[in-house]
This record gives structure tokens, C-alpha cells and sequence, in this order.
């Protein structure tokens, strides 16, 4: 398991830190940005680890649950939030969810951390009824450049990362949802140890379509594809939409 009893409790050590609690304010506030949830809504956070962003969606008015690999993440979210959010314990490509439950499923740091990730992006598709946010770790940033020359001289969790290109996790997504609209963009754009530093900088550069920042945001819409009974007949018999003798019996068989 990577995220052990010792690296679940370090994990929020890290937000106690002036460059962690910048970092988590920038990315949070991005979040939002790229979702607007609303009072009232269902969210599902896939990979929620300690419950931050559990406690900042609670804070937004939304009925939260929450879904974690770590025993030890899920009883660090259950201390901070209680009965604020349901908590489970499991993985990301088993959602033990039904279809269409949630108003809004968010993965932040958690795809990288999947055995299956496209089999990840497919479920949280499935269980959302309106927008899929994905929180991700850019290989293309300045951060992820240093995570890289660190991981060589010590074992980091970053060694155990499997990080995406934007074009990537936009395919894993295309492939089940066709040409939905995505929005994104990144911020953290300069190495950890410059912040909060280097915030006002950091403010005032763009962060939507912005490819250079350490996390990246991507949020799109569900869009649901119906399909009417003769869908599944026309192909097996290869008769054409605008037919007007259907084959006999056809419709008969498949109500059967």
C-alpha cells in the first residue's frame, strides 16, 4: 500500500508548512473555479485521502462523500469531518456507487495513483449526473522536473506516480464520452520552496489553458448518448435509418 499509517499522518503535516498552506489555497480556489458547485449537491471525491477538499465542498454547502484505498487516509478524513461525509474505503475502478448518483465526481491527485486508470475515468463517469473534475499532477512543470531529480536521490511517493499528459487523460475521456468540451488549465506555476513568495506573481499570470502549472485542472459536463430499440436491430439486419419495411419480427425478438 503506498499511503501507509506513517505517510497518511505526514501528508497533513505538509499544510502546515507557509509554502503548503499557499499551495492548498491556490489549488483550492482553482477547484471551484473550474466546478461552481452549488448548496445542496451530491459530490463524490475519488481518492479523498485526509478529507481536505471533503471540508471545503462540506464548507460549500454540498452532501459530500468521500472514497479512499488507505484505511489510514479514510480514518484521518472520518477525525476531521465525522459525520459531515460518508466515507468508504475503496478503489477508484470499483465504485460501489450506482449509476448517475452524484451531481459532481472529483479525482484531485488520485488518477496517478490507479492501477486502471482509463477503467477510473470510466467509472467516475458513470456514477456522475453532471460535471467530472480531475485534479492532475502536470509532468510538464517546473515541480514535476524536481520531484523527478529528488526521486533519484531518495525514495519519494512521486516515484510511485504514474503522471498523465493533458492529451492523454483527454483521449481516456473522449473514448466514452466523444467530443464533450473540456475545460482546463494549471496553476503552481514556480517550485514549492518559492512560495508564498512568489504568489502575487503567480496571481497575476492566466491559469486557464495555462499547460506549465504543477496541477492541472480539467472539468467537463456528462453527456449521455440515448439509444432507441432499433439501434441494436439495424446493425445485425443492416437496414438504414430511413427503411420503411422493417424486418419481420425483429422488434418481436428483442422485447422477448
Amino acid at each position: 500500500m503506498i499511503f501507509d499509517e506513517a505517510l497518511s499522518r505526514s501528508y497533513d503535516d505538509w499544510f502546515q508548512t507557509p509554502s503548503g498552506r499557499y499551495i492548498d489555497a491556490r489549488e483550492k480556489a482553482f477547484i471551484l473555479s473550474l466546478m461552481s458547485p452549488r448548496p445542496g449537491e451530491r459530490l463524490l471525491d475519488v481518492g479523498c485521502g485526509t478529507g481536505e477538499h471533503l471540508r471545503m465542498f462540506r464548507e460549500k454547502g454540498c452532501d459530500v462523500t468521500g472514497l479512499d484505498a488507505s484505511p489510514f487516509m479514510i480514518a484521518q478524513a472520518r477525525e476531521k469531518l465525522g459525520s459531515r461525509a460518508e466515507l468508504h474505503e475503496g478503489r477508484a475502478e470499483d465504485l460501489p456507487f450506482s449509476d448517475n448518483e452524484f451531481d459532481h465526481v472529483v479525482l484531485i491527485t488520485a488518477l496517478e495513483f490507479t492501477e486502471d486508470p482509463a477503467r477510473a475515468v470510466s467509472e467516475a463517469i458513470r456514477v456522475c449526473r453532471d460535471r467530472v473534475f480531475l485534479g492532475l499532477l502536470n509532468p510538464y512543470s517546473l515541480l514535476a522536473v524536481h520531484r523527478g531529480l529528488e526521486g533519484r536521490l531518495r525514495d519519494t511517493v512521486y516515484n510511485r506516480a504514474r503522471l498523465f499528459s493533458l492529451r492523454k487523460v483527454s483521449g481516456m475521456i473522449r473514448d466514452r464520452l466523444g467530443s464533450t468540451p473540456l475545460t482546463w488549465g494549471s496553476v503552481i506555476l514556480f517550485p514549492a520552496s518559492w512560495y508564498p513568495a512568489a504568489g502575487m506573481l503567480e496571481e497575476r499570470l492566466p491559469a486557464v489553458k495555462n499547460p506549465f502549472g504543477a496541477f492541472m485542472g480539467l472539468s467537463f459536463p456528462m453527456r449521455f448518448r440515448y439509444r432507441t430499440v432499433q439501434d441494436p436491430i439495424r446493425d445485425p439486419f443492416k437496414m438504414k435509418a430511413n427503411q420503411r419495411n422493417p424486418v419481420q419480427g425483429a422488434v418481436r425478438e428483442m422485447e422477448r
